[in-house]
């Protein structure tokens, strides 16, 4: 191989970038992590909560037991999980506990990315990774073959011998260098997030939650006024992190603009209460990919690979949206075939193919195949944002509402509502929706 300043080169400091450059210099390679925002985490925005399977598992084999669970910038444990169906005037909120959602590997965390990823950052740092902020990278730069040799961020030309591309789900780069396709409006959204401050006694009591525990609450129905997407919630230690995803292609044809959603889904009732006297010091906006496996490009090149959001490693399966997890699972196996290739003296696509065959064997590639229809499944399902929520609220008025006029018998109160939208039409698509899923 060739001289280079580095031997691994990571664009982005997020969860797999971060990741990256920590299991790299763990492997005693020399590396080099370029991130565009002034500070580690500064412009990174999630609905934020992390599933601590994957980080787990990069600590137990590099830490050497000098990280722990208590070490990591969380700030509560998930131990309620909500899902919530909106029309205008009514909520159905389905609340589920279990003790297996806090055993140890089981466990998720909402998290705070400015901190956490900060935090990630330093753990790279102190591991031998060197840092370059506020610069971004214009240029990947390529030897006569077409492979990878390093990068151009504005005078500077910098040489390593792998690069990983972790900048984020709008990666210009892979698109301009490394050949990957322009998403579609469809497969994106734009994601919109604020965070309000409430003291921790607080959050616990509006939530039912122990000390120190939190929830996870998901909207569909009114919260986009009827678009492709949904509202979130998580509780912090002292904030709440509330916001809203919607895909792009619906949004555009939206009488509606995402601000004016996120106005009116803090107003509602189901909503207002839990927001009560809270106050916000944090607003952001970031796209998020919701294509699944089918969108996500070719990861291995010559000298450079792609993982996290560039590699479009994202899942909404609307009851769960996954992220950080695949994140932080394709930085750990990146830098491992990284510093395999590095070893062998091979960084050509072929020598790096361990990285797409560890994905592929991992639950990475194998969750966002088995759930690769339903995307499409939720894109076309139109109901679900806009019927469905309202005959929930129906029948559940008729269920609940005494009048003093004699009372139906409950089926007789039901299928009227039901058939208003089509009991054959209505189970069709559940079943679309069961297989997908």
């Amino acid at each position: 191989m060739r001289e280079s300043d580095f031997d691994v080169i990571v664009i982005g400091s997020g969860c797999a970038g971060a990741i990256a450059a920590y299991v790299c210099a763990k492997q005693g390679k020399s590396v080099l992590v370029v991130e565009r925002g002034e500070t580690n985490g500064c412009k990174n925005m999630s609905g934020g909560r992390i599933y601590a399977h994957s980080l787990k598992k990069v600590f137990d084999t590099y830490s050497d037991g000098e990280i722990t669970t208590s070490d990591i910038p969380y700030e509560r444990k998930i131990t309620h999980e909500r899902i919530n169906m909106l029309s205008e005037k009514s909520a159905l909120t389905i609340d589920f506990t279990s003790d297996e959602l806090g055993i140890d590997g089981q466990d998720s965390y909402a998290v705070l990315r400015g901190e956490f990823d900060q935090w990630l950052s330093e753990q790279a740092e102190n591991a031998g990774a060197e840092y370059i902020n506020g610069i971004s990278v214009d240029e990947l730069l390529k030897d006569e073959n077409g492979a990878v040799i390093g990068i151009k961020a504005g005078d500077d030309e910098i040489t390593g011998h792998v690069t990983i591309v972790a900048e984020g789900v709008n990666s210009l780069l892979t698109e301009r260098f490394l050949g990957a396709p322009r998403p579609k409006r469809n497969q994106m959204a734009v994601g919109i997030k604020e965070v309000f401050e409430l003291p921790a006694k607080e959050i616990e009591s509006r939530f039912l939650c122990a000390e120190g525990e939190g929830a996870a609450m998901l909207y569909v129905g009114d919260a986009t006024h009827g678009c492709v997407g949904g509202g979130f919630m998580y509780t912090n230690k002292e904030s709440i992190s509330l916001g809203l995803v919607a895909t792009i292609e619906n949004l555009s044809q939206s009488d509606t603009p995402i601000y004016q959603m996120l106005d009116d889904f803090k107003k509602h009732p189901a909503v207002a209460p839990l927001l009560r006297d809270a106050k916000l010091v944090e607003h952001s906006g970031h796209m998020v990919s919701e294509g699944g496996f089918n969108m996500i490009p070719q990861v291995v090149h010559d000298g450079a690979l792609v993982a996290g959001d560039s590699a479009m490693l994202c899942m909404n399966l609307g009851y769960m949206v996954r992220g950080m997890d695949l994140a932080v699972a394709s930085g750990q196996f990146a830098a491992e075939a990284a510093c395999r290739a590095i070893d062998a003296q091979d960084v050509s696509a072929n020598g790096l193919a361990s990285y797409k065959q560890a994905l592929s064997d991992s639950f990475v590639f194998k969750d966002l195949e088995t759930f690769k229809k339903w995307p499409h499944t939720m894109e076309t399902w139109e109901r679900m944002f806009t019927e469905y929520p309202a005959m929930v609220g129906e029948m559940f008025n008729a269920m609940f509402v005494v009048d003093g006029k004699p009372a139906k018998p409950l089926i007789k109160r039901m299928m009227p509502i039901i058939k208003k939208r089509g009991l054959l039409s209505l189970g069709k698509e559940v079943i679309k929706a069961v297989k997908s899923l």
